[in-house]
């Protein structure tokens, strides 16, 4: 069973599937496993299962860091991709040596989401700074 996180909501624990633990869920499903079966290994409602597997298409696209527990309902390919190349530059500024603050940061990744916006319109070229 793969990790849960437990949120406090309006005085009660609420607990969140991640997105491993749903392509998880997914998979087993796929593999013949009832739903009652994984709801019962997952300690969590039927309901939630049937959730899982109806949205399993979005799911199994999403390029999801593995900490995310939710597609947003705005996220495009875009965001997903503006985050991936997000994470490299920070990586190699790490390696550099460079501190980075949370400004540089915010900065940087609302200059590659420009770039990659403005390579989309020009017809999908790659364009990041």
């Amino acid at each position: 069973m793969g990790p849960r996180i437990a949120i406090d909501v309006k005085g009660r624990s609420k607990k969140i599937i991640t997105m491993e633990t749903k392509l998880e869920i997914i998979k087993k499903y796929e593999e013949g496993m009832c739903i009652v079966t994984l709801a019962s290994a997952y300690g969590c409602n039927q309901s939630t299962i049937s959730t899982i597997i109806k949205y399993k298409e979005a799911t199994k696209v999403s390029k999801s860091s593995k900490g995310m527990t939710v597609l947003a309902s705005g996220t495009t390919s875009i965001n997903d991709e503006m985050e991936t190349l997000l994470i490299l530059w920070i990586k190699e500024k790490e390696i550099a040596g460079d501190t980075l603050t949370r400004s540089v940061i915010s900065h940087k990744a609302s200059a590659i989401f420009t770039d990659l916006v403005e390579a989309q319109k020009d017809g999908g070229g790659e364009g990041t700074s």
